[in-house]
């Protein structure tokens, strides 16, 4: 018979047992210990990977994760960043646009990796409080994974040789008259150019000779030296799907100019049905959407490549905000907008409402050219293009709430059966970016690892690194330069999240309107007189955090920096985000309390933020004349990379002066990293079309 003594006695046993077995169920139970969730490798890119590591518990937020990596076959293991902890971060914008809830997750990427190469990466979990169903306090996890080869032309397939209607010379064959009569088997006019059907198949290049293809839709007629394209739009329709190996390709010929030119139609080629087609060597004009590759919530293509090509007077270079487009490789290309090509104004505020009227300006400025290229979904790539005279420069589609989720019924992040939807795993690097009424890049509703790297940004009125609003993170901008930009350099709102600044070159003043989980470090922060305080941030999150930057202050300012965040002793405080925005219940308690500071010693001294960060001026750069963005004879002035040299000189108050950042500052040159962009001793980055 068990007594009473012996029942306790066996749950004394059974209580030792499960200790033995989890030896932290106490501090379990109060959320501390770390539970290790679906790991997920985000779609490669060619030289860049993302990882994300759903978890539970953590709630003290002391948990990380470290990261290395080496090439398949490679015997020592690189240190990569670590990766960033989010946990509850909400991004929230009033009447239904956002209102997104970060996961409680681990994310971040391995950078500048090569092309087409298998690697092994190692992600190590650690919680000093225990990580539940561990023996201690580690985790470790190595997967193998392949970046993705640059998209090329098969060379096994048919060729197919297209020539202008005014051609009369000696003809390679199979050879046909325009480009749909050889991507389809029938090519007619008039009501019939819809019953063409494609002929073209996977692996197949369509070789454009020179000449000049212009069409005039507003002929009903068979003549296709009047109209090889749909009557009244004048569009190409392309529906027919290569694969990535295998990409359906319409390429120049090699023996002159290849111009398509619109006509003045509204979209030129239609991509939106097919699947892994490939342009290269084209000139594309005189359009209003030069590609049209998706629209939301309708339809949308995959794997679209666009290489050396030259697209000029348009308003949307190429454009998809459909969730499910992905892998775009858009690189080498040339965007030139519509906009005034010789002076820079914004589209809003009093400020450029002063130039209305001058030596024949309108303002607002009308919206002749929108943005060079707009994306949305996973896995794009936009590299080595240069762009310019447009309202924006390169952009995410800001799209609201991502699919999967609703920003008043709820969920509030999307469920898994939706993640191959979210804009994630996106690479925009080494562009060169001129002359914008607004911003260089836009981010605006991108979630994680979202890669900005390495581009040239000049001459934008206002705000080159946006981030309007980022969901989640991390997204990356890292040795960016940015100059001449006099609206200021970064715009952050409603409660952007996950946002990482390393190693860029800022010259003009920073603000964060509107942060959670945001970072500087290594930067230069040198002023254009777009505001009195050199750096000024708004966040809702204590674990925001700034340091190893280089700033100059600007002379006479009443204040110089400012750190806005919930009073010390609260972590996390929403209240000003949902009041602002007229929020659920018109919540009410904590505000963020409002901290100014005239000198970097008192900032640090108050905060704990930039301690180790020092105070610079523009003698530092071997060629950066200070530009003042209240001058209004200079301000609508364009400037060129080729006048400005924005290397630090040896020995000057910025070098040296950084903290390490694996995959960012690898292969420093002297005792530590140097600030700023540009590293001294480094070849710098190319910036725009290669060679």
């Amino acid at each position: 018979m068990i007594t009473s003594a012996d029942m306790i006695g066996i749950s004394l046993l059974l209580l030792n047992l499960l200790a033995a077995i989890l030896p932290s169920a106490a501090v379990a139970a109060d959320g501390r210990q770390v539970k290790p969730g679906e790991f997920m490798i985000d779609h490669p890119t060619l030289i860049n990977l993302g990882f994300e590591w759903r978890i539970e518990g953590d709630e003290n937020r002391n948990a990380r994760v470290e990261v290395s990596y080496r090439k398949h076959g490679d015997t020592q293991w690189k240190i990569g960043l670590p990766f960033l902890r989010l946990h509850g971060e909400r991004i929230y914008q009033s009447q239904g646009v956002f209102d997104v809830v970060s996961p409680n997750m681990f994310a971040g990427s391995i950078l500048d990796l090569e092309p087409d190469t298998e690697y092994e990466a190692r992600f190590v979990m650690f919680d000093p409080d225990g990580i539940i169903g561990q023996n201690g306090n580690t985790l470790t996890k190595t997967v193998s994974v392949r970046t993705r080869p640059e998209p090329k032309p098969y060379s096994g397939g048919r060729v197919f040789h297209v020539y202008p209607p005014t051609y009369k010379g000696a003809r390679v064959e199979p050879s046909f008259d325009g480009l749909m009569c050889a991507y389809n088997y029938y090519c007619g006019g008039g009501d019939t150019v819809t019953a063409g059907r494609p002929r073209v198949k996977p692996g197949d290049t369509i070789l454009m000779h020179a000449g000049l293809y212009k069409y005039h839709p507003e002929y009903y007629t068979g003549d296709r030296s009047i109209n090889a394209t749909t009557p009244f739009e004048g569009t190409y329709y392309l529906t027919a799907s290569g694969t990535p190996e295998r990409p359906i390709v319409i390429k120049a010929a090699g023996d002159g100019d290849v111009i398509f030119d619109g006509n003045g139609n509204f979209n030129l080629f239609n991509v939106k049905a097919a699947n892994y087609n490939y342009f290269e060597g084209l000139t594309i004009r005189n359009t209003d959407i030069a590609i049209w590759a998706g629209t939301q919530f309708i339809a949308g293509s995959k794997g679209l490549t666009v290489k050396r090509c030259r697209f000029e007077n348009i308003n949307l270079g190429i454009f998809t905000n459909y969730s499910g487009s992905s892998d775009f490789y858009i690189a080498d290309n040339y965007f030139i907008g519509r906009d005034d090509p010789n002076r820079l104004i914004g589209w809003t505020g009093n400020f450029w409402a002063q130039f209305d009227g001058v030596d024949g300006q309108k303002f607002p400025p009308i919206l002749a050219s929108y943005t060079a290229v707009r994306l949305y979904g996973p896995g794009h790539v936009v590299a080595y293009n240069y762009v310019a005279n447009f309202h924006d420069g390169i952009d995410i589609e800001t799209y609201g709430n991502p699919d999967g989720s609703h920003a008043l019924d709820g969920p509030h992040y999307p469920p898994k059966e939706y993640w191959d939807r979210r804009p994630v795993a996106i690479d925009y690097y080494n562009n060169y970016m001129t002359n914008f009424h607004d911003n260089a890049f836009e981010i605006d509703g991108s979630m994680h690892n979202v890669r900005v790297m390495r581009n040239l940004m000049l001459n934008s009125a206002s705000h080159p690194f946006c981030n309007q609003p980022a969901i989640g993170g991390p997204i990356y901008w890292i040795r960016n330069i940015a100059y001449h930009a006099p609206g200021g350099s970064t715009r952050m709102t409603n409660g952007a999240a996950g946002v990482l600044l390393y190693n860029n070159t800022i010259l003009t003043e920073t603000a964060a309107g509107s942060s959670a989980n945001v970072h500087w470090r290594n930067n230069l922060m040198l002023g254009e007189n777009s505001a009195p305080a050199i750096f000024s941030v708004n966040t809702f999150t204590n674990y925001s955090s700034s340091d190893y930057n280089g700033y100059r202050l600007n002379p006479g300012a009443e204040f110089s920096f400012q750190w806005n965040s919930p009073p010390f002793q609260i972590p996390v405080d929403y209240t000003e985000l949902l009041q602002s925005g007229q929020g659920r219940g018109g919540q009410s308690g904590t505000r963020l309390e409002v901290r100014r500071f005239r000198t970097l010693a008192e900032y640090s001294r108050a905060t704990h933020q930039d301690e180790h960060s020092v105070l610079v001026d523009y003698d530092i750069f071997a060629n950066v004349p200070k530009l003042d963005a209240q001058d209004l004879k200079r301000v609508q002035a364009l400037y060129k990379g080729e006048d400005l040299d924005f290397r630090l000189k040896p020995g000057s108050a910025a070098v040296d002066r950084g903290v390490v950042l694996p995959n960012v500052t690898d292969g420093f040159s002297g005792k530590a990293p140097d600030l700023g962009a540009l590293e001294v001793g480094q070849q710098p980055p190319h910036y725009g079309p290669r060679p």
